[in-house]
């Protein structure tokens, strides 16, 4: 039975969620602010954590931040429930380490569907790295048993939504992938215009993949219709240098 940790300081909206979280099959523990939260999350090895930002003593953006900073919690998938709706709310959680982001209020079962696709796409990697799962194609290797991509031969460590969006590019290498099937491959849903949560994380993988991400010559944005993982002949050259400053400001 997966286990559920929810951080949030809310009394009535955290029992709320546990009590439907919990008719749904799910195992959930409770911690009312983000100290406890995290040191219930090292304890107890959740399968997910949902969490509040607006939390008292240390906020859910910084929590966050410690838990991927933590090889103990760096893998468990959060999903980020707030009243905080605005476009750089999101970006700031999905910078912080998020996987996913629910505002509030929500209707429960999308929580759910969520919930589900968040645990789903946290257990399809192990499954295939199971059976040593390597793919390739020019100068990029996926090793999805250590989360990683063999790049013109070094090795980049990648968060498992980087992985799955990279996986998901690599898999029509040379063709616009729209939004909308990013969306659903990668995140397992399909909401309306979500598109601020594909574009910080390919931010993030062209500061780890591309010579200058500001200039991208690998990821490109196809103005109107997604993104295209790319090697022309003219680009397959080794990179002199790879990856930019993560805050810098970059072409998406």
């Amino acid at each position: 039975m997966p286990r559920i940790l929810i951080i949030d300081d809310d009394p009535a909206i955290s029992e709320l969620v546990a009590i439907n979280l919990e008719m749904a099959g799910y195992e959930v523990s409770q911690a009312p602010d983000g100290i406890r939260g995290q040191a219930l999350a090292l304890q107890i090895q959740p399968d997910l954590i949902m969490l509040d930002l607006m939390l008292p003593k240390v906020d859910g953006f910084t929590i966050c931040q410690r838990l991927r900073r933590d090889e103990r919690t760096a893998d468990i998938p959060v999903l980020m429930l707030t009243a905080l709706g605005q476009t750089q709310n999101k970006v700031e959680g999905f910078n912080a380490g998020a996987d996913d982001y629910l505002t509030k209020p929500f209707e429960l079962e999308e929580m759910l569907a969520r919930v589900r696709a968040l645990l789903r796409r946290a257990d399809r990697i192990p499954q295939a790295a199971k059976h040593s799962e390597i793919l390739s194609y020019g100068p990029l290797t996926l090793v999805p048993e250590r989360f990683e991509a063999i790049w013109f031969e070094r090795t980049i460590k990648l968060t498992h939504l980087e992985f799955e969006l990279l996986h998901c590019l690599l898999q029509r290498h040379g063709q616009t992938v729209s939004p909308s099937e990013i969306l659903k491959e990668v995140w397992g849903y399909d909401p309306d215009d979500d598109i601020e949560t594909i574009r910080v994380h390919i931010r993030h993988l062209r500061t780890k993949l591309e010579p200058d991400p500001r200039h991208p010559r690998f990821i490109k944005t196809v103005y109107g219709a997604g993104y295209c993982l790319e090697f022309k002949t003219d680009t397959l050259e080794q990179p002199r240098e790879i990856g930019g400053e993560p805050s810098a400001k970059v072409n998406v």
